[in-house]
């Protein structure tokens, strides 16, 4: 790939850009686009591909196929989705954020926003995962840990994916979030010229990462889903929230990127291609390069494309209203379907199942979360969103 061409964006102010205006004029116009819906349509996909992941595991607390042959063929097929996932909304975070935030917002206004959006459902799910599967076998401990969000901070597989196993990202996005005021402050101060070189190092840094946890990390203990992988290089390259920190920062300087008229946009049909074609990619490289390094590059220009198409008021078949209203619910969504099938397979006891039951009661469980993620959504994040993310002076006025 060209990624140079890619990176390079729009031609210096003056001259003319891919949608013939000028990156003076670009900037404007940008500004005035404060929703992107086709981003927020984009989560759900992304909060599927997770939920396909967990889905076709072959363990025992949520394996429901019988037949071995089926069950690891889809194993092999979605076990990257997880990964897909987890990357797009971490840049996804970053970009959105950019894009969103306030000149005149205060570093306290902004954390108090995050933290009435995510913590509630968190604590929700907690819950519910502690009182319909986990809590027999976990201890009190890796409880605590995971409900104040510090169970990424130590090598333990055990402990990163405890309680309600999707979780662990959130307690790396609670560090994003801490970070952000002054990460944005940094990165702002770049010179649009240069975001391509910024953008091009953190790809960089993406794919040196797992180069390192394979050169430097022990080799045991293996991480417990097959992988001949050990857990520390695992924790290092996947979870470990400084470095994940990166994909973070990508999204926050593909966002200014765009913002400045400085991004060459391939499109939505392109970007997917090269999507399916870094999921490929997957399949024929190192487990731990397939995690996130893989898919990184396609992740960005699918993200910048979807945003650029709301920008320009182009059809995108993420902004339709059925779209956006799964993009709003898939944080529910994806903190709730882990609990779901693990409810699920704990209700059935050990009977497998023939394929076409099995995927049938998949689709059924999907489903099932995504009633129990609008109910979430509509009780819990909305009115807390629409009650606290305000300062009490705006409320006032």
């Amino acid at each position: 790939m060209a990624t140079d061409q890619v990176l390079t964006g729009s031609a210096p102010a003056g001259e003319s850009g891919p949608a013939g205006a000028s990156s003076a004029a670009a900037e404007p116009q940008r500004a005035r686009v404060s929703r992107l819906p086709s981003l927020t349509g984009l989560r759900f996909p992304a909060a599927l591909a997770v939920f396909a992941h967990h889905a076709f595991l072959p363990i025992p607390p949520l394996r429901l196929l019988a037949d071995d042959r089926t069950e690891f063929r889809l194993f092999r097929w979605f076990d990257q989705a997880g990964g897909l996932g987890v990357s797009f909304f971490f840049v996804l975070s970053g970009f959105v954020l950019t894009w969103s935030a306030r000149d005149t917002d205060t570093t306290t206004g902004f954390w108090r926003r995050r933290f009435v959006k995510i913590y509630p459902n968190y604590v929700v799910a907690w819950v519910l995962a502690m009182v319909l599967f986990a809590s027999p076998y976990t201890s009190t401990h890796v409880a605590v840990s995971n409900l104040f969000m510090v169970q990424v901070w130590v090598p333990s597989y055990f402990t990163n994916f405890s309680v309600d196993s999707p979780s662990w990202s959130l307690a790396v996005e609670a560090i994003f979030y801490l970070g952000f005021p002054l990460l944005l402050a940094v990165l702002r101060r770049v010179d649009p010229r240069h975001l391509k070189y910024w953008i091009t190092g953190a790809i960089a840094a993406v794919w040196a990462t797992p180069a390192v946890a394979y050169a430097l990390f022990p080799k045991t203990p293996l991480v417990p889903s097959g992988q001949n992988l050990s857990v520390p290089a695992y924790w290092f390259s996947y979870v470990l929230p400084p470095v994940r920190m990166v994909d973070f920062a990508l999204g926050i300087l593909v966002a200014l990127a765009v913002r400045h008229g400085r991004w060459r946009n391939i499109g939505m049909i392109p970007s997917f291609l090269l999507l399916a074609g870094g999921y490929w990619l997957t399949y024929h490289v190192p487990y731990l390069y397939g995690q996130r390094a893989a898919m990184i590059i396609p992740i960005v220009l699918v993200i910048a494309a979807a945003a650029t198409a709301d920008v320009e008021g182009r059809f995108t078949p993420f902004r339709n209203r059925a779209m956006v209203w799964l993009g709003e619910i898939s944080f529910a969504f994806y903190l709730l379907h882990y609990t779901v099938l693990s409810w699920l397979r704990k209700e059935l006891g050990t009977e497998m199942y023939s394929t076409a039951a099995g995927i049938s009661m998949l689709v059924g469980a999907a489903v099932g979360t995504v009633v129990l993620s609008w109910v979430l959504y509509s009780v819990v994040e909305a009115p807390l969103v629409r009650r606290f993310s305000r300062p009490r002076r705006a409320k006032t006025a």
